[in-house]
């Protein structure tokens, strides 16, 4: 038998960040929100999981933007988790480090525009000119957008010269120097990055943060969902897990409730979907949006998956890094979304947890390399949460423990201790993304950006639906501070233009004035 809860202002669908924070804002108004989680754990990517008593990060390994005044830290402030969350500052001198087979550099990243720039002159001092060039070039994408930079202002326009550039095409007008195009598209595992895809400005807008200050979140990134729930329900909202919604039922042309599996309904005056695009216009009845906006979301690509081996170790054995390790096969630093069949992985990124219980030394590691949805299709039927297990079989396990070595060998190539190090070994695939984030095929970043037709990639928050938002990474930008920006957009749909933004100078002003 169906219920009818009470009735709510904001029904939100999904729990990842842009979905919390977009409840926190409004909850800051005055709204009575309602959060629906399908899952037992709430908080999307920015879940962890343990393993022998260990944490792992299932996909906020490093935030950025967190330094006091800077832009993550300001909508953070604002929202009031900053005096709640437990941070570590990364190596300010390689934040992230980059290497490549046959090359015996270990290339740095270093935090602070000024360190960054000598620090990859003093790598290649006969590319000055080009650093410097691409170095002022993100710093004037990142400036240009007005939401981003939490300043008043309209709508940047898609148009810009900044969609319609490939990043790729980009860097190698800078230089010819492989090794330093390699480089600078390093850490291009922060998107998902395409060499025949990605836009200048997401290469951009994703690595400035960084640049300005990385951290990380000490005992795990469920920290900020924890803390953002209970600033929530302190302002009258619930958090339900458990709440599959399956579809979205309609009075005229509005959405009346959110059905969910159990039979349970949710009335609300406004709906927002922090759920993938795709599966959001599945729960929408036929004739209420029109076939040609269906078929476009549709078309679109998302970004790769990935396979992730999650090492716990000895104790007291492997020492503890403040940096992330990207390594490469070769110079070409975008070869890893194609990899070939035989020559996986392309290339990995090597990350570390950050433990309140020692500085000292590593706890756990995780390795990751993207992976192609069609390896593990043909255990697409089976599905795999905290409330339900399906047994793959011994294929899927023998498959899995195959990859699980082929990550270590290449992390060896950083590493060449590591092996002796570990205590248990644990994986994580597309169908475990797809089972716990969502997301049809696994996808780590959600739609895929093309710089040749940015429009048909550039979400906008309304939908065809009168009283149905969207947000979440899938909107414009990828990562903690896209998803961040993202509530701020969607919010504004509801609130006004600049109406956030000028709440947040308005804190910030009586803050200064009390100092």
């Amino acid at each position: 038998m169906t219920t009818i809860s009470t009735k709510y202002d904001v029904v939100i669908i999904g729990s990842g960040l842009g979905s919390l924070l977009c409840a926190r804002l409004l909850g800051m108004e005055g709204y009575k929100v309602c959060v629906l989680e399908k899952n037992r754990q709430f908080g999307g990517n920015l879940q962890t999981f343990a393993r022998d008593k260990r944490i792992f990060d299932t996909g906020v390994h490093y935030l950025g933007g967190l330094g006091k005044g800077q832009n993550l830290y300001r909508i953070f402030n604002y929202v009031g988790l900053m005096d709640k969350l437990k941070l570590e500052p990364m190596n300010l001198e390689a934040f992230d480090i980059i290497s490549f087979d046959g090359d015996p550099n270990r290339y740095k990243l270093a935090q602070g525009y000024d360190r960054f720039t000598n620090t990859l002159i003093s790598h290649f001092p006969d590319e000055e000119d080009a650093i410097h060039t691409f170095v002022s070039k993100i710093k004037e994408i990142a400036d240009y957008f007005s939401v981003y930079n939490i300043r008043p202002g309209t709508e940047n326009s898609v148009e810009t010269d900044f969609f319609n550039i490939s990043a790729k095409d980009y860097i190698a007008s800078l230089t010819s120097n492989k090794a330093l195009q390699g480089v600078l598209a390093g850490n291009s595992f922060l998107y998902a990055g395409r060499a025949d895809k990605t836009p200048l400005y997401v290469l951009a807008m994703s690595i400035d943060p960084y640049i300005k200050s990385a951290w990380r979140c000490i005992d795990g990134g469920s920290q900020i969902a924890k803390e953002l729930i209970k600033l929530i329900k302190a302002d009258g909202g619930q958090v339900i897990k458990y709440k599959e919604v399956k579809r979205f039922v309609f009075k005229d042309d509005l959405i009346q409730f959110a059905e969910t599996q159990d039979g349970d309904r949710f009335e609300a005056d406004q709906f927002i979907s922090g759920i993938h695009p795709k599966v959001t216009l599945d729960m929408v009845e036929p004739g209420k949006i029109r076939k040609v906006f269906i078929k476009r979301i549709n078309r679109l690509k998302n970004t790769m998956a990935g396979f992730g081996v999650h090492l716990v170790f000895h104790e007291n054995t492997f020492p503890y890094k403040k940096n992330n390790h990207y390594h490469f096969r070769s110079y070409d630093a975008w070869r890893g979304v194609d990899y070939e069949e035989g020559n996986w992985p392309d290339s990995i990124v090597i990350t570390f947890s950050a433990s309140s219980r020692s500085q000292e030394w590593a706890e756990t590691l995780t390795v990751m390399g993207y992976m192609k949805f069609e390896e593990v299709e043909q255990w697409a039927n089976t599905f795999n949460t905290t409330s339900k297990q399906q047994d793959r079989g011994e294929d899927y396990a023998a498959f899995k423990e195959e990859k699980a070595e082929l990550l270590i060998a290449e992390a060896e190539k950083v590493f060449p201790s590591i092996r002796s190090c570990i205590k248990s070994v644990h994986t994580s695939s597309p169908l475990s993304y797809r089972d716990y984030i969502g997301g049809d095929d696994g996808t780590m970043y959600g739609i895929e950006r093309d710089y040749k037709n940015p429009l048909v990639s550039y979400l906008s928050p309304r939908t065809r639906v009168k009283n149905l938002l969207l947000t979440g990474q899938n909107l414009n930008l990828h990562g903690i501070m896209g998803v961040s920006i993202s509530a701020i957009v969607t919010c504004t749909e509801l609130l006004g233009p600049n109406y956030i933004i000028n709440k947040i100078h308005e804190q910030e002003s009586k803050a200064a004035k009390v100092t």
